[in-house]
């Protein structure tokens, strides 16, 4: 399906003109839906908002899981789908949400399921979530998934709001400090050059080499600015091709400390999918196959195409990822006891909630050693280059007799 938003003026059933926008194919097809919406369109025409990807950037991540609990409360309380996202669309506030709803209303009263709806606006909705919404309509029980559903949202928001508020701090010190540093070289430590030659007396190497550092800063600092900017796109343009993406994926994993919080973040991720979706009634083969597609680092995604070759010829899935020797022990051994309990949904999620956990306790004690580091770092720069010039000064203005 194409996505492609049309604007529209009309005439309701008691003549009063209504205004708003429509997704179709065609313009015919808009036009088509409004008269299923008992709308006489008398203006139509194509909107700027035609572009799926602009879509998610105005659909935060709150909006989804707020949608997510609103659709949850009323299938659980019995209410049919369509009247659902009627009420949907008048409590939310996002625009753009209220688009998205009514996109899905307009899909789900011309017959198709909410899950093939959702499945139209893959910016929005992961193959995960339209999974489980596919699942539980075909079984029959989506007011049994929905709460695991938007449970899951939530515990990965809160997982990922915790890992940026933790480095927001240190982010600042470093900023700081390294913002503070270059400015004096720039601007304070040239002007002790002049004094310097004035005086002609011998500058102290302590201060001969803060001069030199401030000149190589002011002839070269565009060109190790550009080195920065170009080491940047480097790295970025690495994920272009699918050779240097592994390459670079399997080198962060190896990195001391990150290595470990990739690992063990993308291992929480992994469970708490996999889990999700064999919780729903998913087979494990279609669930490991949607659950490496939420993987980020490719190098772990290339022994899950190996796990589930394994899976699929009849190894246990324990041992397939004991197997690829890529993974946490904990993992394929918590999974090896719920398969010969038959509790491997549940394991599963409780994996990763501990492995959670782990990167939560991480991060704290990195960023509770990093903040200390980084202040001390700031003031043995600034006031070390402080220090070393005013030295410098007061030796030069030293009388011998």
């Amino acid at each position: 399906m194409n996505l492609t938003f049309f604007k529209y003026r009309a005439f309701d059933t008691q003549g009063k003109i209504q205004v708003g926008q429509v997704n179709a194919e065609s313009e015919r097809e808009a036009i088509r839906v409004l008269k299923k919406r008992n709308l006489t369109p008398i203006k139509i025409g194509k909107s700027k908002k035609t572009h799926e990807g602009s879509l998610r950037r105005k659909i935060s991540n709150n909006d989804l899981m707020d949608f997510t609990n609103g659709l949850c409360t009323l299938v659980e309380a019995r209410v049919p789908l369509d009247r659902a996202l009627r009420l949907l669309d008048g409590i939310t506030d996002s625009t753009a949400m209220k688009n998205l709803v009514l996109n899905l209303l307009s899909d789900v009263k011309e017959g198709k399921s909410l899950a093939s709806a959702m499945e139209a606006h893959p910016a929005v909705f992961s193959k995960m979530y339209v999974n489980i919404i596919r699942a539980g309509e075909e079984g029959g029980i989506l007011h049994e998934l929905l709460p695991d559903l938007a449970e899951f949202l939530e515990t990965s928001a809160k997982t990922r709001q915790a890992i940026i508020s933790a480095m927001i701090y240190p982010a600042v010190l470093l900023i700081t400090g390294i913002i503070s540093v270059v400015l004096l070289l720039v601007f304070v430590v040239p002007q002790f050059s002049a004094m310097f030659e004035d005086s002609g007396s011998e500058v102290p190497p302590s201060a001969l080499f803060l001069l030199n550092v401030s000149d190589f800063i002011q002839n070269y600092g565009l060109f190790m600015s550009l080195g920065v900017i170009l080491a940047f796109v480097f790295w970025k343009r690495l994920d272009k091709e699918h050779r240097s993406k592994l390459q670079k994926d399997k080198f962060l994993l190896s990195v001391p400390l990150i290595g470990a919080l990739i690992l063990y973040k993308e291992s929480a991720i992994f469970s708490r999918t996999l889990g999700a979706l064999l919780g729903a009634g998913i087979p494990l083969i279609r669930g490991l196959r949607v659950s490496k597609e939420v993987i980020l680092n490719s190098f772990l995604v290339k022994h899950l195409d190996q796990v589930e070759e394994d899976v699929r010829g009849g190894a246990g899935l324990g041992l397939s990822l004991e197997k690829t020797g890529a993974f946490p022990i904990l993992l394929h051994q918590l999974i090896a006891v719920g398969e010969e309990s038959g509790r491997t949904s549940s394991i599963l999620l409780k994996t990763a909630d501990t492995f959670d956990n782990f990167v939560r306790n991480q991060m704290s004690a990195i960023v509770s050693a990093l903040q200390p580091a980084l202040i001390i770092f700031l003031a043995i720069a600034v006031g070390g280059i402080t220090i070393t010039m005013l030295s410098a000064v007061f030796s030069m203005n030293t009388v011998e007799f």
